[in-house]
């Protein structure tokens, strides 16, 4: 929760004419979990992307200039990559042979396991039912609707962990030196034992 606090206060918001608090870049939030069953060498990992696209109003209809319309223009190029990307993996689903192009943006490169990757994708689109709002209202729905139809085959992430193996050895290693010790000390202190009976 710290590190979403830091993330979300470095976050850049401005006022523009359509938004009192119009936030400046997206925000995404990235939690990795990992999990080891006792005395097992596979590790399961599991990745949840929290992801906060920023607004994407139009320049023209918006009005702002200067930083603001620099901003709102990279804005608009980022989410124009993200959809050629949810375009392209819907292609691909339909068994067209085409190249998804990942490497267009750095979101898209960070998103690529939640998109087309070994996962479950979920998106909620937030709308304005006001009418000077409606095409770009529809805008988000068909941007939502195309990600709805992005289609992935889900399966249990799980992996031979080396570090796990490594440390099972070690610890098997250490044991067996100790029995070793053990059985070493306890050999002298029978002979002892017996030359004395002698």
């Amino acid at each position: 929760m710290n590190l979403l606090f830091i993330g979300d206060t470095n976050r850049v918001v401005s006022e523009t004419p359509m938004n009192d608090a119009s936030t400046r870049s997206h925000c995404i939030f990235i939690i990795q979990i990992e999990a080891t069953k006792a005395g097992s060498d596979v590790k399961t990992v599991s990745r949840l992307h929290l992801v906060d696209l920023s607004g994407s109003e139009r320049i023209g209809k918006t009005g702002v200039d200067g930083i603001l319309q620099k901003e709102a223009r990279y804005i608009n190029l980022s989410l124009h990559f993200l959809e050629h990307v949810i375009i392209c993996l819907n292609k691909k689903a339909k068994g067209e042979d085409v190249h998804i192009p990942y490497r267009d943006s750095l979101m898209t490169m960070v998103l690529r396991d939640s998109l087309g990757g070994n996962c479950k994708t979920r998106m909620i689109a937030t709308v304005s039912a006001e009418e000077p709002n409606i095409d770009e209202s529809i805008s988000t729905c068909r941007f939502a609707q195309r990600v709805a139809l992005i289609k992935n085959e889900v399966t249990k992430n799980e992996a031979v962990d080396p570090a796990l193996i490594i440390d099972r050895l070690k610890k098997e290693n250490a044991e067996l030196r100790a029995e070793l010790a053990l059985l070493k000390g306890g050999s002298k202190r029978i002979y002892n034992v017996r030359l004395i009976s002698r």
